[in-house]
């Protein structure tokens, strides 16, 4: 698709009947609570009820002389007030009604979401849910040369006009930034610039570089690097707004670009779906996207993407391996399978040096890195996990409160002291252990402990609340959250993070 969006703002001397359009997406809870302006569809909608008793539980399409289209496709969201309801249901009510309206054909729809007094961005919820659906795989577009230009407006009421204003380029940018998620390191590197417009970008791709500075994420490059369009790429991105910094965040994305499982391979058929192990890659790369965009003031970001291929050969890395990390942790490797950990933790400890000089710092790691994530949490949902630091602040619960505005749902999970000690040493040679040789989701607090190996092997854990220099950090895992296979991805916790920094 080639997708065009605009808002249209309403008032009083603009009417819904602009003929410009080929129907309307009405978004609501009920039709028979329909706000003053939208008082031209009661009548047609409760006429259409006394022949239809699913219109409150099923999309329909109704016959309206006079509108645009003569047309109204009524997406209800049901109940949205109950205990368990969020404003998700908004965002499914709009991708549902959008899916209904490509089938009957529209190419110019309105979508018109009234706003709500219990959700603040429900309209703005409502164009995320249906972009999500005109989402379109990059892949096709190797194959196909028929552009289907579909114009999307939305209607938006009172208060939220500037926020949708301001934002809609912005809202599609994780959208954007997944037609990456087909590619290999290098073709990833080559397309970074070309996504993130005014964000200086630095890649990293000598060999001695990378293992000198590196270590931990050169031992999963090892076999990869033999092909030269599998080799390992660091892509470093900066943001630093206008006026005196009043925060720092530094953030490192897992990027496998393939995930093979290596010496400990993804056998029994599980290796399916795993080039969309690079997801938190993609995440950072969203985020500086729309800190591009929107350009927000007193606040740097600073972001690594760890793009290496974790493949299997005669010199992948295998268990029992003894690697020293960039903060000299000496690591035995448990499981080759647990990789993205370890393309992350010299990152992280790069940061956390960089950290020490920067004013108001916060650490963040994102990852696709457990099935223990899913098992534990579900298949819609990111993990975040604080360290002492960002505890004390309470920052999980704040991205946590932040993510519900836009339906980037979050759980918050605790880093207790059983995860530390799974990961130390169980011999003299090591001090560090990778991992266990089981799955994650086989093992007890499988998404929590790799959290904890993160901070030792980085020597975060020199940087807790018992130290002179206290450094928040903050892991999240998005294994559930980023999308199924098949299906499209997500773009998660994009949305979560630019709501909470820079209040979208």
């Amino acid at each position: 698709f080639y997708i065009s969006i605009q808002p249209i703002y309403f008032s009083c001397s603009n009417s819904i009947i602009i003929f410009y359009f080929d129907g309307i997406i009405l978004i609501c809870q009920s039709h028979e609570q329909l706000p003053d302006e939208l008082e031209c569809l009661k009548a047609p909608l409760q006429d259409y009820s006394t022949v239809d008793c699913c219109i409150g539980e099923e999309v329909v399409v109704v016959k309206v002389p006079g509108l645009p289209g003569n047309r109204v496709v009524f997406a209800c969201t049901g109940p949205v007030n109950r205990d368990y309801d969020d404003v998700r249901r908004f965002s499914d009510a709009a991708a549902n009604g959008i899916k209904r309206a490509m089938k009957a054909g529209m190419q110019r729809p309105l979508l018109v979401c009234p706003p709500h007094s219990s959700y603040a961005k429900n309209t703005l919820v409502a164009v995320l849910g249906a972009l999500h659906v005109l989402y379109t795989v990059r892949n096709i577009f190797f194959f196909f040369f028929v552009i289907y230009i579909f114009t999307f407006h939305f209607i938006s009421f009172n208060h939220q006009n500037d926020i949708l204003d301001e934002n809609r380029e912005a809202c599609d940018c994780p959208i954007d930034i997944s037609k990456l998620h087909c590619q290999g390191p290098e073709k990833y590197r080559q397309n970074t610039p070309s996504a993130i417009s005014d964000s200086p970008v630095t890649v990293v791709s000598n060999l001695n570089t990378l293992e000198k500075e590196y270590p931990c994420l050169a031992a999963v490059n090892r076999c990869a690097n033999t092909v030269p369009r599998h080799q390992a790429r660091v892509i470093k991105l900066l943001y630093c707004g206008e006026g005196p910094i009043q925060q720092t965040l530094l953030v490192v994305g897992k990027g496998i670009t393939y995930d093979t499982g290596g010496a400990d391979i993804k056998a029994g058929g599980i290796m399916a779906g795993m080039h969309r192990d690079k997801c938190g890659s993609a995440a950072v790369a969203g985020f500086f996207q729309i800190l591009a965009k929107l350009k927000p003031k007193h606040l740097k970001v600073v972001g690594a993407m760890a793009m290496v291929r974790n493949s299997v050969g005669s010199d992948c890395y295998v268990a029992d391996e003894l690697v020293v990390s960039r903060a000299g942790r000496r690591i035995r490797v448990g499981n080759t399978d647990a990789e993205g950990r370890m393309v992350m933790v010299d990152l992280l400890c790069e940061m956390k040096e960089q950290a020490l000089q920067e004013v108001s710092p916060h650490l963040f790691t994102i990852a696709t890195l457990t099935g223990h994530a899913i098992r534990a949490m579900g298949p819609h949902y990111s993990i975040i996990m604080d360290n002492g630091a960002a505890q004390r602040s309470g920052n999980a619960l704040q991205w946590q409160k932040a993510g519900e505005m836009l339906g980037d749902l979050f759980e918050v999970s605790t880093i207790r002291r059983e995860d530390y000690e799974f990961h130390k040493g169980k011999s003299e040679y090591e001090e560090i252990l990778q991992s266990n040789n089981l799955p994650s989701s086989a093992t007890p607090r499988g998404h929590q402990t790799p959290a904890a190996f993160l901070i030792m092997a980085s020597g975060l854990d020199k940087h807790g609340v018992d130290s002179d220099k206290p450094l928040p950090y903050s892991h999240i895992d998005i294994a559930g959250s980023s999308g199924p296979f098949p299906g499209v991805p997500t773009g998660a916790p994009i949305l979560a993070m630019a709501t909470k920094y820079l209040e979208l």
